[in-house]
């Protein structure tokens, strides 16, 4: 199997650290304003990637987060006159239901943020003792000048990290830092929001840690995937990279870093800040679960695309015939469908070439309907079952 790692900008071959388990986390949501179709395609991706390992006999630990302590979710329950935890397990309740209806698998550890905080204060204590972050007025923050190896996920120049890093809710011009391009590891609590103790004073972390802590917690030092959209590759998961590897001495903290493409809309990222949002929600009043899942596993998991409802029609007549084929009689033995496998096996163990395996179903359909003696249901029930259809 290869996958195309965001670290070595290559497709690599896939050996997991232990030959037996697979340790995968993937970011989260930050819990408003979800489910989006944007949302979906990144997380059934990696659940298509977690079926498909556990086809090949391998353990996962699936570790997926909520962040449920940052800015955004701060501001956006200010602005809703609601309590930031009310808010936060509203959306999270409607994501998890959201998830389920697209019967994409539960993770292993589901963890709030919150939930983490007595790591994330060890991690960066640790850090702290290093000399790799500094504390100032109450906050702290990472000294990214002493650690060479910054950027190197990324690829970007300080200038445009610098840029991107304002764009993406960082401060390069906070009067604290050393450095515009240093990050906040902890932060002091405003007046009326929430807080805990720490050495620093009374406080909240940042962004980035709560990830690093989360996966130290739950997966260890070191794991095998990191997954996330790819607006999370700076500053999000460059800044993972620098303050685990500091704090745990392994390098890489992860093997592999996998990124989904952005779904547009209108013409533009389909994003909460511009509300050009399609929800799973709505568009389940008026097409089936499996119908959108085809939709998004009909586009290569890296490749940027928009949405356009005539995609989702044309997904919800294939998948009728698709489940019309699979219930058409009894399954039963008989037809040789190990080259029609072969092919599915072949597609996803390149980089998860979901569009190229839904083609081999495709194709296995047509063969079973134009010849009425084939009995290819069991395989196809085995391939729908592996990227996540419901076919009962």
């Amino acid at each position: 199997m290869k996958l195309f790692n965001t670290l070595t900008k290559s497709k690599d071959e896939f050996k997991p650290l232990d030959e037996n388990e697979v340790k995968m986390y993937v970011c989260g949501i930050t819990p408003y304003d979800t489910t989006h179709l944007g949302h979906a395609f990144t997380y059934t991706a990696f659940d298509v990637l977690y079926r498909f390992l556990d086809a090949q006999g391998y353990q996962i630990n699936y570790t997926q987060n909520v962040t449920d302590i940052d800015d955004d979710i701060l501001k956006k329950a200010k602005q809703v006159k609601k309590d930031w935890q009310e808010l936060g397990t509203f959306w999270t309740d409607k994501y998890v239901a959201d998830m389920k209806t697209l019967n994409n698998v539960p993770p292993t550890h589901y963890v709030k943020a919150t939930e983490t905080i007595p790591t994330i204060i060890a991690i960066i204590r640790k850090l702290d003792d290093d000399n790799m972050a500094y504390a100032k007025n109450g906050n702290v923050y990472y000294r990214v000048s002493k650690n060479p190896d910054y950027g190197k996920i990324s690829a970007y120049t300080r200038e445009q990290m610098i840029t991107l890093s304002k764009e993406r809710g960082a401060n390069p011009s906070d009067p604290n830092k050393e450095d515009p391009l240093d990050f906040i590891l902890w932060q002091k609590s405003l007046p009326g929001e929430p807080s805990w103790d720490s050495p620093w004073g009374k406080g909240r972390p940042g962004w980035h840690i709560e990830c690093s802590a989360m996966i130290y917690k739950f997966l260890g030092a070191q794991i095998d995937i990191h997954g996330g959209g790819s607006d999370l590759i700076y500053p999000h998961h460059e800044s993972e990279i620098a303050q685990s590897e500091q704090f745990t001495g392994k390098h890489p903290f992860s093997q592999f870093w996998m990124h989904t493409g952005a779904v547009m809309y209108e013409g533009e990222k389909m994003s909460k800040s511009l509300g050009n949002l399609v929800m799973v929600s709505e568009l389940l009043k008026t097409y089936s679960a499996n119908a959108i899942k085809y939709v998004l596993l009909s586009h290569h998991y890296r490749i940027p695309w928009e949405y356009r409802q005539k995609e989702l029609d044309a997904a919800q007549r294939a998948m009728d015939t698709i489940e019309e084929t699979i219930k058409a009689k009894p399954m039963s033995p008989g037809s040789d469908t190990s080259i029609w496998m072969q092919q599915f096996t072949d597609a996803l163990a390149d980089d998860l070439d979901t569009p190229k395996a839904l083609g081999t179903i495709i194709e296995l359909v047509e063969e079973q309907n134009a010849n009425p003696t084939a009995t290819n249901q069991e395989t196809l029930m085995d391939m729908a079952e592996v990227l996540g259809f419901r076919t009962e």
